[in-house]
């Protein structure tokens, strides 16, 4: 899914430099668990297998950075800002790929260039900070540029080895990768480090054990390359729509989490349920829908209520209740 965004921009070196942390600003435009969301975080297991830093699932192999994803390519599209998360100097940039799903072209199209458009920027004492996966023609910087703190650098996009709009943020200290989580952390530690992020970042300290990151009606069956596009949001079911069905996107579910998905009438009647199967296997990303045809000439006026419910080992970890107003 993201890339492994190792020295992709840059060749990586080594040299020695004082041990004083640096601390780093937000590098998305973006609301933390309502505008974007954390997709991925930095892999801490030495093995074949993942952790992350709270030695829970939400990696995957060998990735080397904090992966940001926005909801749905309809938000990319209207423009989020990639911003520096720290004052220093830009030393790489690439600019000019498109935005196109690596599943539409193929990882043997973007070799070599798999963090895609982004940027390098090196602060001090060592320390440098990459940018992946931005838009094409949305980078503002060059090489050579001094930026601040917050600086636009460009914008979110869908370039290089990605199959969703997000931005690959990685950290390194004298070339070698830092979790911005955990740093200093052990290799296997759970829950250990120290946070690099401004004191003001509260809700980055946060680790939800799972996210709904969309939630919606459509007037017919859905599918996940259709949410990703986000045009439901723009033509919500009416009085004369064929149906009614209402559908969730979650990631970093695990292996047996159950799923249970419900839609009522005005009256509160329960009138389409989806109950999910235990997942076989951790999901990065999983939707689920129900819904229900119209049987009538038209759909009933008043307020439907779907209700999602993510349960975790027997203990619900997850809800999110949306509503839709049918007019008369």
């Amino acid at each position: 899914m993201a890339a492994s965004a190792i020295c992709m921009l840059v060749t990586c070196a080594s040299v020695s430099h004082g041990s004083e942390p640096q601390l780093f600003a937000w590098p998305v435009a973006c609301e933390l668990e309502t505008t974007c969301f954390i997709q991925n975080y930095v892999d801490h297991d030495p093995s074949d297998n993942a952790l992350d830093f709270r030695c829970g699932h939400r990696t995957y192999d060998g990735h080397d950075g904090t992966d940001i994803r926005l909801p749905d390519l309809d938000v990319q599209r209207k423009g989020v800002e990639v911003v520096a998360a720290a004052a220093g100097r830009v030393v790489h940039t690439r600019d000019g790929m498109d935005d196109v799903s690596v599943k539409v072209v193929g990882k043997a199209a973007i070799a070599g260039r798999e963090c895609g458009n982004g940027a390098v920027v090196e602060h001090e004492n060592g320390w440098s900070t990459q940018y992946c996966h931005m838009a094409k023609g949305s980078l503002r910087v060059k090489p050579g540029d001094r930026v601040s703190s917050g600086q636009a650098l460009g914008s979110v996009g869908l370039s290089g080895n990605t199959e969703f709009p997000h931005l690959h943020f990685t950290v390194r200290h004298d070339g070698t990768v830092v979790d911005p989580f955990a740093e200093g952390a052990a290799k296997g530690e759970c829950s250990s480090g120290r946070s690099l992020w401004q004191p003001t970042l509260n809700t980055v300290s946060n680790y939800p054990a799972a996210e709904i990151i969309n939630a919606g009606f459509a007037d017919r069956a859905v599918t996940m390359d259709e949410i990703e596009t986000g045009e439901f949001e723009r033509s919500l079911p009416g009085s004369h729509s064929a149906a009614i069905v209402a559908y969730v996107r979650a990631i970093g579910l695990q292996a047996d989490d159950e799923q249970i998905l419900e839609l009522k009438s005005p009256e509160g009647q329960v009138i389409a349920e989806y109950r999910a199967p235990k997942l076989p296997r951790d999901q990065a990303q999983y939707f689920i829908s129900a819904g229900r045809k119209r049987g009538g000439v038209v759909w009933p006026p008043g307020t439907y209520r779907a209700t999602y419910v993510l349960r975790r080992k027997a203990a619900e970890i997850g809800r999110r209740s949306f509503q839709l107003d049918i007019a008369p």
